[in-house]
């Protein structure tokens, strides 16, 4: 008699969990043939029939119910549900006489499943109540009537346990929902970010070389050339910085690395002086780069137990500079010190990594021949 509404992703078919329990309505099928051909058995059938077409069909449309939660529609559905099938009920009772009472328990069970707590409550015991009379009152029905209201109060107990458990359950996929869309909105705001910090300086200076090729355009035309070189060289950097980001990690930008470093340095409560542009850094340096500033901060910010840093970037070389203790070691392979040193060796650059001569401290350092 209990219809399990499965939240997510479960079985679509609700109205298949409903019909398992309709064997306990074959003691009214059996005593509705049991009855003399005539209109009251024949009524007494489409009764039957149409009391298990209407449990199913309402049964099956709790499913969107436990999913999104009870509304004003699906309230007043269980309801025209519930008292089409007391009707129904009752009309199998010339035919079937005390087996009708067995309607009560599907009745019962429905409505604690599907109506809120305390109306499924009033109608379950309004129902156990009403068959603990009739079996009393009503002449010719005898004591083994009694078993149909501890049904109801039993079916209604436990529709209620399983009811709690798949509210729970629908909160959780909820939750769940709501936390992805969070994350989305997480990604959304980083991405969003990450273009400022890439784009805000590169823009800036693009306008305002803009400016100044306008202001030359009549007065030196090989400084106006070499502006407008420089405006080419800004605007592709910015669009291969952009299409890195967009591709997440599939790419690596520098700017976005010097942005990733000054939130994860300032997290770990190190003190940093970063570059605050990366525009003057040829396009071939900036994924070597990045890569080092990403290795870099990394130790600093696992290993080092630094409380300051900084990264010093020039067109031909990158060094980072901290107060701490340094990786505990330099050989580790992947994406380590031994890595980023490979990195430097495809591309002909030289790599140092160890203590500073100056003050204590760890230093890496890239720098690419001109």
């Amino acid at each position: 008699m209990v219809t399990l509404a499965v939240p997510g992703r479960g079985f679509r078919h609700g109205w298949v969990f409903g019909a398992v329990w309709l064997f306990y309505l074959g003691e009214n099928l059996e005593a509705i043939l049991r009855h003399p051909a005539g209109p009251w058995r024949d009524i007494g059938l489409a009764a039957l029939v149409g009391f298990v077409a209407v449990y199913l069909a309402t049964t099956g449309s709790m499913r969107q119910m436990r999913l999104v939660g009870p509304t004003r529609q699906s309230l007043i559905r269980v309801w025209i549900g519930i008292f089409l099938m007391l009707l129904l009920g009752a009309l199998q009772y010339p035919a079937a006489g005390q087996h009708m009472l067995t309607c009560g328990v599907y009745i019962g069970a429905t409505a604690m499943i599907g109506l809120p707590i305390r109306q499924g409550t009033i109608v379950a015991a309004v129902m156990a109540a009403s068959i603990e009379l009739a079996v009393r009152f009503v002449p010719g029905w005898h004591a083994s009537g009694h078993g149909y209201a501890l049904a109801v109060v039993l079916a209604g107990v436990a529709t209620w346990g399983i009811r709690l458990a798949f509210d729970r359950q629908g909160r959780l996929v909820r939750a769940q929902h709501e936390l992805a869309e969070l994350a989305v909105a997480d990604e959304r705001a980083r991405i969003a970010a990450d273009l400022h910090d890439i784009l805000g300086h590169s823009l800036t200076v693009v306008a305002v070389k803009a400016e100044l090729a306008q202001r030359l355009l009549d007065v030196d035309v090989e400084r106006t050339r070499t502006e407008l070189n420089d405006l080419e060289k800004l605007a592709r950097d910015a669009l291969a910085d952009v299409r890195a980001t967009a591709l997440g990690m599939r790419g690596i930008s520098l700017p976005g690395e010097i942005a990733a470093a000054r939130a994860a340095l300032a997290a770990a409560n190190v003190r940093a002086d970063l570059p605050g542009a990366a525009d003057d850094i040829p396009t071939r340096n900036r994924e070597l780069f990045a890569w080092t500033i990403r290795e870099a901060v990394t130790n600093i910010v696992r290993h080092s137990r630094a409380r300051h840093a900084e990264v010093r970037l020039r067109p031909d070389s990158v060094e980072i500079l901290d107060d701490g203790q340094g990786p505990p070691d330099d050989t580790n392979t992947g994406q380590g010190l031994a890595g980023l040193r490979r990195r430097a060796d495809e591309l002909g650059a030289h790599l140092v990594a160890g203590e500073r001569g100056d003050r204590p401290g760890f230093r890496v350092r890239v720098e690419v021949p001109s």
